[in-house]
């Protein structure tokens, strides 16, 4: 289903200091540094399998996630995804993929989210018969029924997100990526959340993969993780490897950013 052989990815970021004299050198002699985003990634992920990418801030997680959907173009390295190179193939690749980022929005802020759902339907060339059937199945499943007449920008977070998981799906997508799909959410919220997930997986077999810093999300829905860590693959494997010995999971992983000087 996704296979990730050898993806490099490097941002070229302007650098100065600050003050006034910085600003007006910078005009005319530009300093920039490298910062290697992704260094020689590899992985294979198979149909229906739910996988946790984790990793502190800056690892490359993103980054990952956008190369994977078609945002990105990298410099190296092979991705492809059911057949399909995602950034050369990009308008038949995203008719197979769902993506939700937890703070991004795919909704437009003024209007009626039910609005915003017709306007993707378009995008998405989404037969209406398909439509109607998902969007009362994803209605039911997401509890929306109350939330479709609402402007999103009077939604609360929890309510939101879950207009935005039922966004991403309305296309009958083969593969979810969810970055920090339950990042300021409350506990209830949350565990809706999870609840779905697990069953859009039981029941459609759709791939996940799942980016966040909440460890209570990858032990409540993935059985695998791939670890990641200044743009390298550190570990790929279960929660229990990193685990071990200790009691926590985010003491382990504390641990082993640690060891890893990451």
């Amino acid at each position: 289903m996704i296979k990730v052989e050898h993806v490099c990815k490097t941002y070229k970021v302007s650098k100065r200091n600050a003050g006034f004299s910085s600003a007006l050198k910078a005009l005319f002699h530009k300093e920039y540094e490298l910062i290697h985003a992704l260094d020689d990634v590899s992985f294979t992920i198979s149909e229906g399998e739910m996988v946790g990418y984790i990793g502190p801030n800056g690892a490359g997680k993103s980054s990952t996630i956008k190369i994977l959907s078609g945002i990105l173009t990298p410099e190296e390295g092979i991705c492809q995804i059911d057949g399909l190179t995602p950034w050369k193939n990009r308008i038949q690749h995203v008719k197979n993929i769902g993506v939700v980022f937890g703070q991004r929005t795919q909704l437009w802020w003024d209007v009626p989210v039910l609005d915003s759902f017709e306007l993707l339907k378009e995008i998405y060339r989404i037969d209406p018969l398909t439509y109607r059937r998902n969007l009362e199945h994803l209605s039911h499943m997401l509890n929306l029924s109350e939330l479709l007449k609402t402007p999103v920008r009077q939604l609360s977070l929890g309510q939101r997100m879950r207009c935005e998981i039922a966004a991403s799906l309305l296309h009958n997508p083969k593969i979810l990526f969810l970055d920090e799909p339950t990042i300021g959410l409350d506990a209830v919220s949350k565990l809706a959340v999870r609840d779905f997930i697990l069953q859009l997986n039981k029941e459609k077999n759709i791939t996940v993969i799942l980016t966040t810093h909440d460890m209570q999300d990858i032990e409540a829905l993935t059985n695998r993780v791939i670890l990641i860590g200044k743009g390298k693959v550190l570990l790929d494997g279960t929660l229990e490897d990193i685990r071990k010995d200790f009691d926590s999971t985010e003491e382990a992983l504390a641990q082993f950013y640690r060891s890893h000087q990451i």
